[in-house]
Formats: structure tokens, C-alpha cells, sequence
């Protein structure tokens, strides 16, 4: 069974400025899509979650 894609979209703070960011993530839910997001950006740019702002999260394709 394929996950559905969610597209996420929101800003984490790099340096001293906010940059906008958009990932698609395949996740079984939103909550998950949401988890997913902080596990990753925070791994890749060594950010706690507190950094990390998620302004949207919407099913691609229709889903959800």
C-alpha cells in the first residue's frame, strides 16, 4: 500500500532570518506529515523544533 503525499509548507529560522520552505513528505496522515517535517528539517539543519514553523499542510493529488 502506497502512503498518500502531503505538501508542507512554512518557514524555519536559519542564521537570524525566517526562510520559506516547501516539502511533499508520503506519510499515513497529517499528524504524521507534521512529525515527519520536524524529524527532518531538524536533522538536516540542526534546528530544534521551535525553529521550525509549519504554516500549512494539504493532501496533493486530492488526497485528504
Amino acid at each position: 500500500m502506497e502512503l498518500p503525499e502531503f505538501e508542507v509548507r512554512g518557514v524555519m529560522k536559519i542564521g537570524d532570518a525566517w526562510k520559506p520552505y516547501i516539502k511533499v513528505i508520503a506519510a499515513p496522515n497529517e499528524e504524521q506529515a507534521r512529525e515527519r517535517i520536524y524529524t527532518l528539517m531538524g536533522s538536516k539543519h540542526r534546528l530544534k523544533r521551535r525553529l521550525i514553523k509549519i504554516e500549512s499542510v494539504k493532501g496533493v493529488n486530492g488526497e485528504y
